[in-house]
């Protein structure tokens, strides 16, 4: 063989090399699953069920545990939205201990709703909702997670 055909070759074989290095060798980027805002208000509730991204059917169970002041009068609003943001179930989640605290107290909501069948998107989120009897936006928050409608 001759200079030049060796010299393509060598340069096709490390072309191919490199190809294939970076398709197969390369490591891939792992997506991330949306878990909505779980983990930054986690110091102030929990949601044991559903987890983020779960398929959800009515009727709905909602569990968790939040700090006493997330609550009034034992009690804040939950909502289920669709992927447009429209309300599909509304309820209210009850403590499951004495509120008037600062420590974590169990809680549980129940929703029933009915699934658009013709909806873009089986996509939603659940809202759990600070209670705020005062009004005032800076008393304001919310747990956020997405959930798959089904």
């Amino acid at each position: 063989m001759n200079k030049k055909t060796i010299a393509v070759l060598l340069v096709v074989l490390t072309a191919a090399a490199g190809a294939a290095w970076w398709q197969f060798g390369m490591p891939q980027p792992v997506a991330m699953e949306d878990s909505g805002n779980a983990a930054q208000k986690a110091d102030l509730i929990r949601l044991a069920s559903p987890r983020p991204n779960e398929t959800i059917t009515s009727p709905l169970t909602i569990t968790g545990e939040a700090r006493g002041y997330w609550y009034f009068e034992a009690s804040f609003p939950v909502v289920l939205v669709d992927w447009d943001g429209r309300i599909i179930a509304q309820g209210i989640a009850t403590a499951k201990g004495e509120w008037m605290t600062s420590d974590f107290v169990p809680f549980e909501a129940k929703l029933e709703f009915v699934a658009d069948s013709n909806a873009y998107s089986n996509r939603g989120a659940l809202i759990l909702r600070k209670d705020n009897p005062s009004g005032l936006p800076e008393h304001d928050d919310a747990l956020e997670i997405p959930v798959v409608i089904k």
